[in-house]
């Protein structure tokens, strides 16, 4: 696991009242690389935006003008759905770019792709892509914002901020729980941005999967390894399961699917380990009855699954409402000039 920086070419944004908090970079490509007052600021801001998206009238003009193309190499549903829904709440004219029928698919290069897009002047792009790396590459040929919408097993910034949101809003702080990341964290995104970011926030982080589900070297992240999953869980304060990515995987690295929920599959009889309020937390598309129990799932009462949905579309509206300040400041002081 080859470390990247989180984002690139500082472009400081004027945060409220000076003290120092704000987020200053251009564009959002990992988690790696922020600090605890940039982290802290984009969920301040995104929580403003959760009440505003339980209000009759949820949008606002505060993006008007402005242009942001969702671009998904590999298919979505949740991640794409929200980043519209953020954009359009906000007043963007949103695009979502089909690859399976553009250019790209005719052989076009990623370069070629962006030098396209860029020559529409978009304001921000979004981008989904199979490669670790490669939204990056596609950062540096553009004029506009990037967000990273998941890269190979890179990162997946957007879900840790709203995993991180969401434990937040339920437990009242970051700092001090234990969380347990548990399942396929080789192939996950998601389980990387995450442990950058509880990390960084002083929470601690497990990790718990068979070996061959494992990173080399993983504890080199700042995690302890468990390869029991009770153990794993004991005394833990959240409890976040990952989708096993059969399609990412080339070879041997489980027995069987049976097999794998028999030991690492969240039911009530190994959630009795953690804490009596453990939360239950998972990024989705969830494979019930493979990495957790239905009953688990829907657990009205400890389960924060569908919570995590909803505080994507408030995170996401954050990421787009902050990194396109220093524009509309530029934007507004030349208007005003004129």
């Amino acid at each position: 696991m080859t470390p990247t920086h989180g984002s690139s070419t500082p472009a400081p944004t004027s945060p409220p009242g000076g003290d120092g908090r704000g987020f200053f970079h251009k564009h959002l490509l990992g988690i790696e690389g922020l600090n605890p007052l940039e982290i802290g600021y984009l969920l301040e801001i995104a929580d403003t935006y959760v009440e505003q998206n339980r209000r009759a009238n949820k949008k606002k003009s505060l993006l008007k003008g402005m242009t942001l193309i969702n671009l998904f190499f590999e298919t979505s549903t949740r991640t794409r759905t929200s980043f519209e829904l953020a954009g359009k709440r906000l007043g963007c004219d949103v695009i979502n770019m089909q690859t399976d029928a553009s250019s790209i698919k005719k052989g076009e290069t990623l370069l070629d792709t962006a030098i396209t897009l860029n020559a529409m002047h978009p304001d921000i792009l979004v981008v989904r892509h199979s490669e670790s790396g490669a939204v990056k590459l596609l950062s540096e040929k553009v004029d506009g914002c990037v967000i990273n919408a998941g890269d190979g097993r890179h990162e997946h910034p957007t879900q840790a901020l709203l995993d991180a949101l969401t434990i937040r809003r339920r437990k009242g702080r970051i700092e001090g729980l234990t969380v347990a990341i548990c399942g396929d964290i080789l192939h996950s995104r998601v389980a990387r941005s995450n442990i950058h970011l509880l990390t960084t926030m002083g929470a601690r982080v497990r990790v718990v999967a068979p070996p061959t589900l494992l990173p080399a070297a993983v504890e080199r992240l700042g995690v302890e390894v468990f390869h029991d999953m009770r153990r794993g869980l004991e005394n833990c304060d959240i409890v976040m399961m990952l989708r096993l990515q059969q399609e990412r995987m080339r070879g041997s690295y489980l027995p069987s699917v049976r097999e794998f929920f028999h030991f690492y599959g969240l039911d009530h009889a190994k959630l009795s380990a953690a804490k009596p309020d453990a939360l239950i937390m998972h990024p989705g598309p969830m494979n019930r009855g493979v990495e957790i129990d239905t009953v688990v799932a829907d657990d009205i009462h400890r389960s924060a699954i569908q919570e995590q949905v909803e505080m994507g579309v408030a995170v996401r509206m954050a990421c787009l409402d902050v990194l396109t300040r220093k524009v509309r400041e530029t934007e507004l002081k030349n208007g005003g000039a004129s």
